[in-house]
């Protein structure tokens, strides 16, 4: 599994949610903050306002994706001047998988599609942290065009439900993610606007080294064997992915070691001493202490706390 891929299947618990709305003008709406997930906005039909609680208002078009990662709070628009409605929809709110709303007064419609993602925040990966509060995919032609793929194949589907309509859905919604956060990735290197993660992704041997602790972390890597594998003397190895990454390689590999074997405590009923050995640990005890001391609770009791309806995974 390449290291994008692994960080979102780690991070994402439950199933995604959308929703294909039609606003009809006059129409403007507060989204409020979700802690705990990520969230998106693709403008499929009009145009519509941005209204940051700071700034000048954004004007999006036809294609142009709002990406929240950290869950915060924001207000769509048909015009800067509109009156903005509260949201019925909030964190503790029942929210389906997949459905399509209409909403507004009676002018002309803009289309959206919204959905969001649950995250769990103890598993927070630096790659996800370090992003803005908002990142915004303006459309242009001829890029993305995996993305723009995704977007559209995912509200056909919504807007006509058929035979496995629940199945489809909930992998595009996956998809669409992992096609913002390389949009976002590509668009980031290319501007060098931020990103330790991102020119990390895109250093040759930094990856491959990533690459390598993610495809097999119970593996005995060293500095010096992960060094080899990024073409660089053991110093400038160490020195270059600490700058990028933010910590040592041995640190990263404990890290990333233990918060696998969280995803695999709470989505698994492999014994203690086989999630030890899938990563990297020789003894359950040896697992056990590591895993206290960065989890703050044992092994037993964070998968009987993490699936609290399933209670023959804590056995």
């Amino acid at each position: 599994m390449d290291v994008l891929s692994d960080v979102i299947a780690g991070m994402r618990v439950g199933l995604p949610h959308s929703v294909r709305v039609a606003w009809h003008a006059p129409w403007g709406q507060r989204f409020p903050a979700m802690p705990g997930s990520a969230g998106f906005q693709v403008i499929l039909q009009g145009s519509c306002w941005l209204l940051p609680d700071s700034g000048e208002p954004i004007q999006l078009h036809v294609g142009d994706v709002l990406f929240f990662p950290h869950g915060h709070g924001y207000v769509l628009a048909d015009s800067p001047a509109t009156e903005i409605a509260d949201s019925h929809c909030g964190p503790d709110g029942e929210i389906e998988l997949f459905a399509s709303a209409s909403a507004g007064g009676s002018g002309a419609v803009t289309v959206t599609l919204c959905g969001g993602y649950r995250l769990d925040q103890t598993l927070g990966h630096p790659i996800l942290r370090d992003l803005p509060d908002l990142i915004h995919l303006p459309a242009r032609l001829g890029e993305q065009r995996e993305l723009r793929a995704a977007v559209d194949l995912l509200a056909a589907e919504i807007a006509d439900p058929r035979l496995g309509a629940d199945t489809i859905v909930a992998s595009l919604l996956d998809t669409l993610l992992l096609y913002i956060m390389r949009a976002y990735l590509d668009f980031d290197v290319e501007r060098c606007t931020v990103g330790r993660w991102a020119a990390a992704l895109a250093d040759p041997g930094i990856s491959a080294a990533l690459e390598a602790v993610h495809g097999d972390p119970a593996r005995p890597w060293t500095v010096a064997s992960l060094a080899e594998l990024a073409g660089l003397s053991r110093a400038a190895f160490a020195r270059r992915f600490a700058t990028l990454v933010g910590q040592p390689p041995l640190g990263y590999l404990t890290w990333w070691r233990l918060a696998t074997a969280a995803r695999l405590l709470r989505s698994t009923d492999a014994p203690l001493s086989e999630v030890a050995r899938r990563v990297g640990y020789g003894s359950e005890f040896a697992f056990a202490n590591a895993f206290k001391r960065a989890h703050g609770v044992a092994p037993g009791r964070y998968r009987r706390e993490s699936c609290p309806l399933t209670p023959a995974l804590a056995e």
